[in-house]
């Protein structure tokens, strides 16, 4: 499985431009686009949405994504993973750490996990 990234709504789209023009092999789409969820989409259903469309998210929600991610696993379903931008790195540092996660990652590797960058 080739890693697929929906950016969250909040996540500045300089993100999405920016991975897709450095990596353009890696799917990336944000909530808005014409095929993703629409801009306003409560994070329970944007997680239905990842599950469905096998989607690992990602995002800038450290406070309610941890109780949306528990919420949703304890209703048996599951996501290809969270991960959750560092606000102390630059934008390239985050975006060079998705590129990394993307090529050097098993499938399935960060399942029902939340992950919070760099990952070490």
């Amino acid at each position: 499985m080739a890693f697929k990234y929906l950016m969250d709504e909040n996540v500045d789209p300089i993100y999405t431009t920016q991975l897709r023009r450095l990596k353009p092999d890696l799917f990336v789409m944000a909530v808005g686009d014409l095929t993703a969820p629409p801009r306003g989409t409560l994070d329970p259903e944007i997680l239905v949405w990842c599950e469905n469309n096998d989607f690992i998210l990602v995002t800038n929600n450290r406070k309610s994504m941890p109780v949306h991610l528990t919420d949703h696993v304890a209703q048996e379903h599951h996501v290809a993973g969270i991960f959750i931008l560092n606000q102390k790195l630059g934008v390239g540092e985050n975006i060079e750490q998705l590129i990394l996660i993307a090529e050097g990652s098993f499938d399935n590797e960060y399942q029902d996990r939340i992950e919070f960058l760099p990952i070490v």
